[in-house]
């Protein structure tokens, strides 16, 4: 569900607002007055004004009591203003409204964290639900705007992600791309067939809901490059007959995050003004067991003619990428191509669960997606691909083999990539590992306990030049 948390802009903020936040070193609206001077009242609770750090003060409102929240802001950086943000929108959960007074920085940002932090998805039931309202003192308004975009952007990837796979499966997940309102073209099970979608009808082949390719179009006018965007939709991951085991399959309606991060990417291009041709490419199956599932040692012939052996039928994501990828480089003609999937439990080892992982063919587009990351709070570690490692690969009977059997390197999210690699066609690539920063197990800044949406800011801030 969108964000519900409605964000205005004020000139300055009313003095008689109930609930009214002020960084530390702001300048108090002489119609405020406060109990015990502000020096003295930091002093007290020996606030330091780290980010994210919050003093409350009851005040007069006629016969009523309002509060001030004294917030800290520490060193002013994007990320500190984010966190900032962020603790005031939670502290403020289940009241009307929220007036919050802006400090220098960048208020795209500021507006974008404290919505992010606002963000719930629930079906049913009770709980104590986000500010109705939050009114912005003294910040430009386009920028808030902005910041207001790409959260509504990173809410439709969450709630995407977030939704049961009981609702959710290729078909629903191709209504919900083409209502974005692009151009849209979808692959249905025969035109998958007709076309050699080997990967995706694969990996699809043991579910009741056929899988689906799915293709959105971005082309805005005088364009000069042209960038496709691939997503894994793997609506549920039961792991297939190399089925996983219960407490892993808990979370697996969430295989799809990278699709939807697509999704939202390709719905929000316009809004941001971005001046690059993008293409989407969303590849969408449900990896099930049954009696019309594929089973290890099967071979599978991928879009554009490679083969490749089944040894895993849990590392399904790279068999359905493989199709979208290879396509990608003979039909579409891209300038570069970023691929984006929850691939592997490996790189959580590697990375843990705040920073996700790029790897590339090309310096220039790896270094410019660690920038955007660092610039949006999508953080990226560029991760090496070790070409010791590619004979995981080679398989005695196809062109690959999907998965290092036996583990002999122990280098599943590297492997996975070099599998990627081979679908690229040595144009420009990026693949993005999250994995582990896909999904969060707490209520905390701007996440919340489900999906992060993690790879939209990333993706929006590299499209649109930020």
């Amino acid at each position: 569900m969108p964000i519900q948390t409605t964000v205005s802009v004020l000139p300055e903020a009313p003095a008689d607002a109930a609930l009214l936040a002020l960084p530390y070193d702001a300048e108090l609206n002489p119609k405020v007055e406060l109990p015990v001077p502000v020096a003295a009242l930091l002093a007290h609770y020996e606030a330091k004004g780290e980010a994210g750090e919050i003093v409350e003060v009851p005040v007069t409102r006629g016969d009523a009591v309002g509060r001030v929240l004294l917030y800290g802001v520490g060193d002013g950086s994007p990320r500190a203003l984010r966190k900032a943000a962020a603790g005031l929108t939670r502290r403020a959960r289940g009241k009307q409204e929220l007036t919050v007074v802006l400090p220098p920085g960048d208020a795209a940002v500021f507006a974008e964290a404290a919505l992010l932090a606002a963000y719930t998805f629930k079906i049913g039931g009770q709980g104590t639900p986000p500010v109705a309202a939050l009114t912005l003192a003294g910040a430009d308004e386009p920028a808030v705007r902005r910041g207001e975009a790409v959260a509504q952007a990173v809410a439709l990837a969450r709630d995407l992600t977030n939704t049961p796979s009981s609702t959710k499966n290729p078909a629903w997940l191709a209504e919900q791309a083409a209502a974005t309102g692009l151009e849209a073209k979808v692959w249905e099970e025969d035109a998958l067939r007709a076309d050699g979608f080997g990967g995706i009808l694969a990996v699809g082949q043991g579910s009741v809901h056929p899988p689906r390719l799915i293709q959105l179009s971005y082309t805005p006018e005088g364009a000069e490059r042209h960038v496709v965007l691939v997503g894994k939709g793997i609506t549920f991951d039961s792991g297939g007959l190399s089925l996983k085991p219960t407490d892993n399959m808990k979370t697996q309606k969430t295989d799809m995050a990278g699709g939807a991060v697509v999704i939202a990417v390709m719905g929000a291009l316009a809004a941001m003004g971005s001046r690059v041709r993008v293409t989407g490419l969303i590849a969408a199956a449900e990896n099930m067991p049954s009696g019309t599932a594929q089973r290890p040692g099967d071979v599978i012939t991928h879009y554009g003619g490679t083969t490749v052996e089944v040894t895993n039928t849990d590392a399904e994501g790279r068999l359905v990428l493989a199709d979208a990828l290879a396509y990608a480089d003979a039909v579409l003609d891209p300038d570069a191509m970023v691929d984006i999937a929850t691939l592997t439990g490996a790189i959580s080892v590697a990375l843990g669960r705040s920073i996700g992982a790029v790897y590339s063919s090309a310096d220039e587009l790896a270094d410019e997606l660690v920038e955007a990351g660092a610039r949006s709070d999508d953080r990226l570690w560029r991760m090496p691909l070790i070409e010791d490692y590619r004979p995981a690969l080679d398989s005695p009977i196809a062109d690959m083999q999907n998965a290092d059997v036996g583990g002999r390197y122990g280098a599943g999210s590297i492997t996975a990539a070099l599998f990627l690699r081979e679908f690229t066609g040595k144009r420009p690539w990026a693949h993005l590992d999250i994995a582990g920063v896909g999904r969060s197990t707490v209520d905390e800044g701007t996440l919340t306990k489900g999906a992060t949406g993690f790879g939209v800011r990333v993706l929006l801030d590299w499209l649109t030049g930020s």
